[in-house]
């Protein structure tokens, strides 16, 4: 009688052995946010990005007072309503000369100003014209942008004056499980100068870095793992090979089905 089981086991082994080299697992050390914390661990965080106006960042700004037809003047608004009431307040763009150009008040310097430091500023030099002015100021065109290996890339607008990378990466679905946490860069610009700086997601240290917090126009990338790689060389070749590698399997288990009956 034919033996059948040597052959069939150099079948199975490399059935096995293919489906190995097409495929590989993801460990816990690849995918667990936080794997250095301990139980009832407390950190104090420091870090918080302020914002700093920049170049093309549109920036809204209401002035109010006791006296309201006082502080009138202040602010620009665009159109206004059958009943005279004013309609929607106008933005200020900041120029590439890092300006803008304020009622009554004229040209301010801007760009690298927090918006603590340009309420200041405001409250300055309105203070011959208004007496204890409110000051509202909100950056309106804060955006971070998240691509790579996340579930759903793409810019997202951020409410209010800052937000964290965990923030910003919960907009974007989170990280699929073929995204690198451990190395995640973060783009800024820095004074006209891109600055590139990596974050490790896996480490609780992560709150201590610069980019924990992100500014307005920051870029987050995700890098793909290997996993994620290997996915990207799955091309017409490599679809050819699993059909020949499969029909010869098949083939095989037919021949020893007939020399076996």
């Amino acid at each position: 009688m034919f033996n059948k089981t040597p052959l069939f086991g150099r079948i199975l082994f490399l059935t096995f052995f293919t489906c190995f080299l097409l495929s590989s697992c993801a460990t816990r050390r690849d995918v667990v946010y936080f794997q250095d914390t301990g139980d009832f661990e407390t950190m104090l965080v420091n870090n918080k990005a302020a914002t700093k106006f920049k170049v093309d960042d549109l920036v809204s700004i209401h002035i109010s007072s006791l006296d309201p037809e006082a502080s009138v003047p202040f602010n620009l608004f665009r159109g206004a309503s059958e009943r005279g009431f004013r309609a929607e307040q106008v933005d200020y763009l900041v120029d590439q000369d890092g300006m803008i150009d304020f009622p009554v008040i004229g040209k301010l310097k801007i760009e690298g100003l927090s918006p603590d430091e340009l309420r200041s500023l405001l409250r300055e030099r309105l203070s011959e014209y208004l007496k204890d002015p409110i000051i509202n100021i909100r950056l309106t065109n804060f955006t971070v942008t998240i691509l790579g290996q996340v579930n759903r890339p793409g810019t997202y607008p951020v409410v209010g004056e800052q937000i964290s990378i965990l923030e910003a990466l919960g907009l974007a679905g989170d990280l699929t499980l073929r995204g690198v946490r451990d190395n995640i860069l973060v783009i800024r610009d820095f004074n006209g100068t891109k600055v590139y700086t990596r974050i490790d997601l896996t480490s609780k240290e992560m709150t201590k870095s610069p980019v924990y917090y992100l500014t307005q126009n920051d870029v987050v990338y995700v890098e793909p793992n290997s996993t994620g790689i290997n996915e990207t060389s799955v091309g017409p070749s490599t679809t050819i090979t699993i059909t020949i590698l499969s029909t010869l399997i098949t083939s095989a288990v037919l021949v020893l089905t007939r020399l076996t009956n």
